[in-house]
Order: structure tokens, then sequence, then C-alpha cells
């Protein structure tokens, strides 16, 4: 009887974490295979009979102590970002729910952010500071992004060079890092479709796009 309950434990364990690999919600892929950590530990431990020097040495019990708060840190990421995208609004701004994702890095007047040619891997947030667009008479200010058109373009580069007009702060976000929040909730290509639309009309507006658009 004791044979039967740890193999149902393993089995269950083992079911849980093949039916994680077909989820195509990224909420029940993280569950289950929450769920099958505890259990493979489980039964680990009363396989070995509670010998802690044959668990130290058992690659499957030491994966899934690794694996269990790896899971759990994913699926409180991931319901937080579900949490803030189902909160949202037509009406939200987008910055709202993007800068608790965003990286925070500090630049020196006259520094060149990216130059024109330069590959588009990244969009910035102004929070404080201000940015000169070289060959145009604009700036961009506290509380504006920059950078998300080229990201997307189908070229990816920038076509224009921006220099740090006074020291800034600015919040980044890599194109992997948008590309790996898109995949946890698809809900995200609708505010960053927003995001491109939202800055070209303001292109459109001061005749920038003209002359191309960061």
């Amino acid at each position: 009887m004791h044979f039967d309950i740890i193999t149902a434990i393993g089995i269950l364990a083992g079911a849980l974490y093949i039916a994680s690999q077909f989820q195509k919600d990224m909420i029940s892929l993280r569950v289950l295979a929450l769920a099958s950590n505890p259990l493979y530990l489980i039964f680990c431990v009363l396989d070995t009979d509670y010998q802690i020097t044959q668990l130290l040495v058992m690659p499957t019990f030491l994966v899934n102590l690794i694996l269990l708060p790896i899971n759990a840190k994913r699926l409180i990421e991931i319901i937080r970002l579900t949490k803030q995208v189902e909160q949202a609004t037509v009406e939200s701004p987008v910055t709202e729910w993007l800068l608790p994702h965003m990286h925070l890095r500090k630049h020196m007047a006259g520094e060149v952010l990216f130059r024109k040619g330069d590959v588009a891997d990244k969009i910035v947030y102004v929070a404080s500071g201000t940015l000169k667009l070289q060959g145009i008479d604009h700036s961009i200010g506290p509380g504006e992004l920059i950078g998300e058109i080229g990201l997307f373009s189908a070229e990816k580069v920038r076509t224009m060079t921006v220099v740090c007009d006074t020291d800034c702060e600015l919040y980044q976000m890599t194109d992997a890092q948008i590309y790996r929040l898109y995949y946890q909730n698809p809900k995200l290509g609708f505010f960053f479709m927003r995001l491109i639309v939202e800055r070209l009309l303001r292109d459109v507006k001061r005749g920038a796009i003209k002359q191309g658009t960061v």
C-alpha cells in the first residue's frame, strides 16, 4: 500500500507537468507546473524513505526544489500583469502599466541616446530631463515615450539621432522584454498599438513625420 501511494504521487506529479506543456495560457501553464513541483518533492522524500543524503544527490528532487520558487515568482508576475491590463481602460495612460516593467538609467547632458541607423531595440520613457531630436526643432520632455515606432518597424533602425539635452533619468524596456510580456498576456498588443498610434498622431501634428520618426 505504501508503494502504491508513492507511485500515485509520482504519476500525478508527472501528469501535471506534462499537462502544463500543452497549455497555451501562461497562467494555466504556471499553475500546473507549480502544482507538480511539491508533488515531485513529496514523491522523492517518500521514495528515499526520508534519507537526506540520497535526496541531495537526486536530480529530480534538486530540479523541482529550484523550480518551485521560480514558478511561484513567475505566476505572481503574470497574475499582477493580467490585473494591470484588465484594469486599464482605453483612457488609461500607457505608462501607467508599462513603467513597473521598465528599468531606470541615468544619462548625462550631451550623451547620445541612439544615433540614426542604430538598431531599434528598446523604448524609452523620460522621467526627468529633456531629449533633443537632431535634425528637427523638437524636444522630448518628462512623461513622454520615444523609440516605439522604430522598435516595431520592418527595418528596426533609428531614423533620427537623439541626444540628452540635459541630465536625464530614463526608464527603458528592450524588445525582448516587450515580447515576453506580450507572450504572457496578448492583450498587451492592443496597448502597444495605441502607443504607436498616439506617437504617429503627435508626429503628424508637429510635421516631423515628413523627416522620419524615431
